[in-house]
């Protein structure tokens, strides 16, 4: 039987013996000044390489049995039973460390809420995520599989942008819990998104529009006038202060806070609204008032437009009315605070020129009669 350690003298300018071993199929070298030191680093060596198999005898036949089993397991992909331990150790440590699924939430949104989320951000945050709290209780952030997401998610039966926004918040939580080592992955990452296709764009006709704006209340009137020409978003346009409203530049300021994209931008006041909003001219706070939501679905009702109403309808209309007019895809999308790809792909010949030019004509016949002092309570 070849021994498993070779001296053998070298022509190395400091060292005169080496001591040569294999180690899991690859040789090894050590190098020293005296015959007698590789003497002793061999015999040391030998003795524990007896204590190892010793101990390998020792092993019970159920142990070897099973750390056989577990090896060719882990064989095709190329890891071993260290690395399967390390990564079980790493789970255990994260589940003990793990917490409660409304624990989680609750730091997650205090966490957002310090860093300045807004309230409605916030409050969709935490409507979204107690659902899914619900749906788990006395389970941990650590315990939850990206199986049981995916089944989750499906049994929701929403639209794909619905779907893929409940995804998204989840991949916000996991992703906060991995920061604070209460799990070890983000499973939200490998569940299946959701396929959107976008959909031809609906807006309401110049007819419409106009209608829309006679039945208005004084209350609501600047609203759906700066969704008609300024194409704001709602929740832009709630926020909304008159201040931000400057009649001498013919400017309206999006702060970059009450911003979907979190930027700031102007938009310019066409013509035509100006005339719609002269009369309020002097007013001060809150552009929209209290219980828009009702105040808003009472104007529809008036002007026949109830039901089957286009989601976005007048900032879509808005988009399309203003891209066929003015024909400037790049200031349209400075306006919106969109892409000029977005404005391509959603606005592009939606509309014939005629028909645009006559929607930037819609006026109020006496905007005097469309004012009133009101406050946000």
């Amino acid at each position: 039987m070849k021994k498993p350690f070779r001296i053998k003298p070298c022509k190395h300018p400091t060292y005169k013996f080496v001591v040569r071993d294999k180690l899991a199929g690859k040789w090894r070298r050590k190098f020293f000044t005296t015959e007698r030191e590789a003497k002793t680093y061999v015999a040391l060596k030998e003795v524990e390489l007896l204590n190892e198999g010793r101990n390998g005898v020792m092993f019970s036949p159920e142990l070897r049995a099973m750390a056989q089993h577990g090896a060719d397991k882990l064989k095709p992909f190329g890891k071993n039973i260290s690395d399967a331990v390390d990564f079980y150790v790493r789970h255990l440590e994260a589940t003990t460390r793990s917490v409660p699924l409304e624990d989680a939430v609750r730091e997650l949104l205090k966490n957002r809420s310090a860093a300045g989320a807004s309230a409605r951000y916030c409050k969709d945050l935490r409507l979204r995520l107690t659902r899914f709290c619900s749906a788990f209780p006395d389970r941990t952030l650590a315990d939850i599989s990206t199986a049981e997401i995916d089944t989750w998610l499906a049994s929701l039966n929403l639209a794909p942008l619905g779907r893929n926004t409940y995804r998204l918040r989840l991949g916000t939580l996991f992703a906060f819990g991995m920061t604070r080592r209460w799990c070890t992955e983000n499973p939200v990452a490998h569940t299946t998104r959701a396929k959107q296709t976008d959909g031809d764009i609906q807006i309401l006709s110049v007819a419409q529009t106009a209608q829309l704006l006679e039945a208005a209340s004084k209350e609501t009137l600047p609203f759906w006038a700066i969704s008609a020409f300024c194409g704001l978003r709602r929740s832009e346009i709630e926020r909304l202060d008159w201040a931000q409203v400057d009649f001498e530049s013919g400017l309206i300021e999006v702060k970059a806070r009450h911003s979907k994209t979190q930027r700031r931008r102007l938009v310019t006041m066409q013509p035509n609204l100006r005339s719609w909003l002269a009369p309020y001219r002097a007013h001060r706070g809150p552009v929209c008032p209290s219980n828009l939501r009702l105040r808003t679905e009472a104007d529809r009702e008036r002007a026949g437009l109830r039901h089957n109403w286009p989601t976005n309808a007048l900032r879509h209309g808005y988009g399309s009315f203003h891209l066929a007019h003015f024909k400037d895809a790049a200031a349209l999308a400075l306006q919106m605070g969109n892409s000029v790809d977005v404005i391509f792909r959603h606005y592009r010949e939606l509309v014939r020129p005629k028909e645009a030019a006559r929607y930037w004509q819609i006026k109020p016949a006496d905007a005097s009669l469309k004012v009133v002092s009101f406050s946000k309570a």
